[in-house]
């Protein structure tokens, strides 16, 4: 199914004003895309994680729906805010599991478009949450660019339209967080 991104947009609009009946209609909508974003965030995880495809979904759902006090304005906002989500759990899932399993086995994570930089170490989810909040000190901006791509498998255009900027800054964002990153990474 193509997402139309008016419909989805009027959808969440209309859920957010009190229709019951638009949340029905917009699950299907967005299932498939999140199920992706899901299934693509997963394979970096070490097999037999205990979270699944749609495990990941519901919970984001879940989440989603307890959101009552944030008012989502576009598709593209709804998609960086499950990004969000997503990486909200699966940071909660590496932290018990290192809590139940001090060390655990290695995880081999790629980093999306980084080429043939991947890293091989546990924990990974933790580094890199730990890093994209000190990167958000130092440039805000980039850090978002990071979780949206990362944790919310936006492209650059999605990413440019949610934060009001060109996809060309998008992609000099995306290098340089990309770039300090790998130094980040390496150093630690």
């Amino acid at each position: 199914m193509v997402l139309d991104p008016s419909d989805i947009t009027g959808l969440l609009q209309a859920w957010q004003a009190g229709d019951s009946d638009a949340l029905e209609r917009l699950t299907p909508l967005v299932y498939e895309e999140l199920r992706r974003v899901a299934r693509t965030k997963l394979r970096a995880e070490r097999p037999g994680h205990v979270l699944q495809t749609t495990a990941l979904v519901h919970e984001v759902y879940l989440r989603l729906v307890d959101i009552d006090r944030m008012t989502i304005e576009s598709r593209t906002h709804f998609f960086a805010l499950a990004g969000r989500l997503m990486r909200q759990i699966l940071v909660d899932a590496a932290r018990t599991r290192r809590r139940t399993k001090r060390g655990g086995d290695v995880v081999v994570v790629p980093l999306e478009d980084a080429g043939d930089w991947i890293v091989e170490r546990p924990d990974i989810i933790l580094d890199v949450d730990r890093l994209l909040t000190k990167l958000q000190a130092i440039d805000e901006r980039q850090a978002q660019v990071v979780e949206m791509r990362y944790f919310g498998g936006m492209t650059e255009g999605e990413i440019a339209d949610a934060l009001g900027i060109s996809e060309r800054t998008v992609k000099r964002d995306w290098a340089m967080a990309r770039a300090w990153l790998r130094k980040e990474l390496s150093a630690s």
